[in-house]
């Protein structure tokens, strides 16, 4: 181990790797399982060992309960199929309540030293999450203030994407479409697989078919994971079905004329 007073001057970068580490085992980036379990393990287990070293850092506590309140979703992320389970459509029941308990005191043991960071934040928008009983019980409003606060400690086009997705929950798809569709947002993320499955759900439930079916199109070939890319497949049938087809010409145009 580094001496104390180099402990903080470390602590971005181990906190990034270990997010990091956990990213991939949550949501694999390529492969055929979604979750590869191991690493999210991995990465909790190297968490618990740093409040050990800093037990005063804000943030290496709100990483730790962000990591715990996304993997309490894991056995309920997955279908039979091995498809990915969206949020609003999972069943809470399979949640893990204990480490939802856990998660939530950090956040709250964190927040209340009033330092407030990135995973501190994060971990407080996946705290209302887990505290909701039903999908449509969410806060939506309270999450949308938390990204905005997120987006000025930590600007980025993934929080402002993250932002608008909580403002189409909170004040309809129409308004989250027009925050993805920012040029600092859709341009900066033009080869970032979930902005294109984001249009394509808020376009779906604005019932523009088509535009979702290009947008699921460029979600699918941006996709390596083979369970994402089987739930992008089915997604775009399903639109591909809603489309309206073009008329039949009639006697006197195309071919007929």
């Amino acid at each position: 181990m580094p001496p104390d007073h180099l402990l903080p001057e470390r602590l971005g970068a181990v906190l990034a790797v270990l997010y990091l580490i956990f990213n991939e085992g949550y949501t694999a980036s390529a492969g055929e399982a979604l979750i590869r379990r191991e690493l999210c393990a991995e990465a909790i287990r190297l968490g618990r060992a740093l409040p050990e070293l800093m037990p005063d850092e804000p943030e290496v506590g709100g990483l730790l309960a962000l990591m715990l309140l996304h993997d309490s979703r894991r056995a309920a992320r997955v279908s039979e199929a091995g498809e990915p389970v969206l949020l609003a459509e999972q069943d809470r029941s399979h949640w893990d309540r204990a480490e939802i308990a856990e998660g939530q005191r950090l956040v709250e043991r964190s927040l209340r030293l009033a330092r407030p960071g990135s995973y501190q934040l994060q971990a407080a928008i996946a705290a209302l999450h887990a505290e909701a009983a039903t999908a449509d019980a969410t806060d939506w409003p309270q999450i949308a203030a938390l990204y905005a606060l997120l987006a000025k400690v930590n600007p980025s086009p993934i929080v402002e994407l993250n932002r608008a997705a909580s403002v189409a929950m909170a004040e309809g798809p129409e308004r989250g479409l027009a925050l993805i569709d920012l040029p600092e947002v859709a341009g900066a993320l033009d080869t970032y697989r979930w902005l294109h499955a984001a249009r394509a759900d808020l376009l779906r439930r604005l019932a523009r078919f088509a535009e979702a079916g290009e947008a699921y199109r460029r979600a699918l070939a941006l996709a390596e994971n083979g369970a994402e890319r089987a739930h992008l497949t089915r997604r775009l049938r399903e639109v591909k079905a809603l489309t309206p087809r073009p008329p039949l010409p009639t006697v006197g145009e195309g071919e007929f004329s």
